[in-house]
């Protein structure tokens, strides 16, 4: 698999907790190509539309550069009436060449494929009619937002609002207004930081995540929201970063974390329902110490689960972009279309369940048609 640099694997993957990506195995460099990688297909009955909002917050300084205000890139997926539209981006050339520096894969993968993939979702695409549920998509340390795109499109067409969020200075580079491709400052800032100070991250990101639930009922399709019922789901990080926005803003229902270690401990308590979903380091006893302590602490509906032949990094479309790239990791077997499907499906059966009430006997117990994962109540 792609893995973070050793500088900032403390805090993108828990190195404290000694919870690292297993080595790169990589082949000799991909050749370049005109076609990106192909991401999986949505499985709803429902078309997706991406728009993408810029959010600056005036009245809050930025934590890792705080001679500016804190701002934001927000991409909305939403399920819309037809096809029409433009085919969305995916990473700007520049933000692939970052991304791939980062993940120490530049040897390895072509970043003009990278840049040139593309996933489902229409930019300019009418929306449906109707009021959606919104889900919150917080990205991994140095990740991008749109390393989430098979997630949220996925929910897209399964009826939800999706807001997928780039955290300013806390990814390998994203693209902002004005040409401007912001670095990872937080990774310079947290080298060398404790597991306690780096709950800066989930912290700083709940303030975030408040920001876009005040600002959405000013998007243009903000009529489709149902803002009475709102989730959020994040990667690594963004997984404790949902805990931590759920425990400072009730009007999140239901969270999950996605192989995330608390960093920023769970608030006792906490009564809503919630989701640990990780990879085998994160079982009972395993590497992650913060899973078997926060998860007593979860007070409302809750389930641990483990996925078997997973890496920390699957949890995005990097387990795709690996296989089709020809990258290999012993440690994490399991094909990125599988994980994908695994993934994607416990996510909606999880949204499906706590924010539109409809029964689901999957996160009940295991199932045969998901061997791979492991249920855990200790």
């Amino acid at each position: 698999m792609l893995r973070s640099r050793k500088a900032i694997a403390t805090i993108a993957l828990a190195a404290a907790v000694a919870v690292v990506a297993p080595p790169v195995v990589a082949p000799a460099p991909a050749a370049a190509s005109p076609a990106g990688f192909v991401l999986p297909a949505p499985t709803g009955k429902h078309e997706v539309g991406r728009d993408v909002l810029h959010l600056v917050d005036r009245e809050r300084r930025d934590q890792w550069v705080p001679e500016r205000d804190r701002e934001l890139m927000v991409s909305m997926y939403y399920p819309a009436a037809s096809r029409k539209g433009r085919a969305a981006g995916y990473l700007t050339a520049t933000e692939a060449r970052l991304f791939l520096e980062m993940q120490g894969a530049a040897g390895a993968v072509d970043a003009d494929r990278l840049s040139a993939t593309r996933g489902t979702a229409r930019t300019g695409a009418e929306p449906r009619r109707g009021r959606f549920p919104l889900v919150v998509l917080s990205p991994g340390f140095t990740l991008h937002r749109h390393t989430l795109t098979a997630l949220a499109e996925q929910l897209a067409s399964r009826g939800y609002v999706v807001a997928a969020i780039d955290h300013a200075y806390e990814s390998a580079g994203s693209l902002f207004p004005g040409g401007r491709t912001l670095t990872c400052t937080a990774c310079e800032v947290l080298d060398g930081a404790t597991l306690e100070e780096s709950a800066r991250l989930p912290l700083g990101r709940a303030g975030d995540v408040g920001l876009v639930l005040d600002r959405l009922g000013g998007w243009r399709h903000a009529r489709m929201i149902d803002f009475t019922r709102i989730g959020m789901a994040g990667h690594s990080i963004g997984g404790n970063a949902a805990a931590a926005t759920m425990a400072a803003d009730r009007r999140v229902r239901a969270g999950i974390n996605m192989d995330g270690t608390f960093v920023s401990p769970v608030a006792e308590g906490l009564d809503r329902p919630f989701l640990m979903l990780g990879t085998p380091p994160h079982a009972p006893g395993g590497r992650d110490y913060t899973w078997d302590r926060d998860y007593q602490k979860l007070g409302g509906w809750k389930r641990w689960l483990t996925v078997t032949g997973t890496g920390h990094l699957d949890f995005s479309d990097v387990a795709v972009i690996a296989d089709q790239a020809g990258l290999a990791d012993p440690e994490s077997p399991l094909p990125g279309d599988r994980t994908t499907a695994i993934v994607r499906t416990y996510v909606v059966a999880f949204f499906d369940r706590h924010l539109r009430g409809v029964a689901q006997p999957l996160l009940d117990g295991p199932s045969a048609a998901y061997p791979e994962v492991m249920f855990h109540r200790p």
